[in-house]
């Protein structure tokens, strides 16, 4: 039997899946770690009404490393459409979840069985089993609570954090999820929102902590486009000093960066609204704070939005995690 590599991708939003679904058929033992700070949308409106994790990035997840039929993933992917009073905004795959969750008690059972029903390929855990709440801290000094409050301030963010609903039950991260990324080889974080997509599973302080310390590859896919709210005016480079600061490390190894240009026409920012203009790039920088920069063709244009060429990053990852 062959020894493959153990790769750890964490994050959240719509990029986890893209790599997830293109690493999915490649030699690699594969675990996601996927965040659950979401309080907006379907998410939002479940984890207040049933009082359990957000479901959304997790049932992304799920659909991206299922290996049943695609009619079964298009009915767990399926969202009632708007004039449906009742259940306008929900997908049929958050509401499984949550009536997994309420069965069972606890979101990582919940999640194992149905990384069973659905054939995954790999393993699936939420970075925390308890909810949490995404806070912020902006550059003008002032402080706000809540993920989609935060994305929409319209404010520059200095610093993230997370809490619990308890002050006295800090936010921490099962064995599985610790011992997962100590036994890493390579460990990748995105694409996504650099503040509320990827920190918020990092700033659980043993994951952090265990990242630090593994020995792994870790690698950033930096995003495409900079995002309004979030990152607006970011260089490659400057994701790289958010995350590390966070951190209190300079524990990036390698950052995979797009280099094919993106035209202001090819982009729908009615549609993708949260867009703002191509992150540019400060490869001097990026060799400063240590790390190999991999400039290279990531861009996939469609339905008026850029995107990461899954096929390519993910070949990209099991080069750099295989390569002697």
């Amino acid at each position: 039997m062959r020894n493959l590599k153990n790769v750890v991708v964490i994050g959240g939003g719509t990029g986890l899946p893209v790599i997830l679904n293109n690493l999915k058929d490649k030699d690699v033992n594969i675990t996601s770690i996927v965040n659950v700070s979401d309080d907006g949308g379907s998410s939002g409106k479940l984890r207040k009404a049933a009082n359990v994790v957000p479901p959304g990035d997790i049932r992304n997840v799920l659909a991206s490393l299922s290996n049943l039929p695609q009619t079964e993933l298009d009915l767990f992917q399926y969202r009632f459409k708007d004039n449906n009073d009742f259940l306008s905004g929900h997908s049929l795959g958050n509401l499984i979840i949550t009536a997994m969750t309420e069965m069972k008690g606890d979101i990582n059972v919940a999640v194992k069985l149905l990384s069973q029903m659905m054939d995954i390929t790999g393993r699936i855990y939420p970075s925390t089993n308890q909810k949490l709440q995404l806070c912020a801290e902006f550059k003008d000094g002032s402080t706000m609570k809540g993920e989609y409050e935060i994305t929409y301030a319209d404010k520059q963010i200095k610093r993230v954090w997370v809490e619990t609903d308890n002050p006295d039950n800090p936010p921490v991260a099962n064995q599985e999820v610790i011992d997962a990324i100590l036994e890493a080889d390579q460990i990748v974080l995105g694409p996504g929102s650099l503040f509320t997509s990827i920190l918020p599973n990092l700033m659980i302080s043993n994951i952090g902590d265990a990242i630090v310390k593994s020995k792994a590859q870790v690698v950033y896919i930096c995003n495409i486009m900079t995002q309004f709210g979030e990152t607006d005016n970011f260089t490659d480079a400057n994701h790289v000093e958010v995350l590390n600061k966070h951190m209190n490390s300079n524990f990036i190894d390698v950052v995979i960066v797009n280099k094919t240009p993106v035209l202001d026409s090819q982009i729908d920012h009615q549609r993708f609204n949260e867009i703002s203009s191509p992150v540019e790039h400060d490869e001097n920088r990026l060799k400063e704070l240590g790390c190999e920069v991999i400039y290279d063709d990531f861009l996939l244009l469609t339905n008026r939005g850029a995107f990461h060429n899954g096929k390519k990053v993910a070949d990209k990852l099991v080069e750099l995690v295989t390569k002697e």
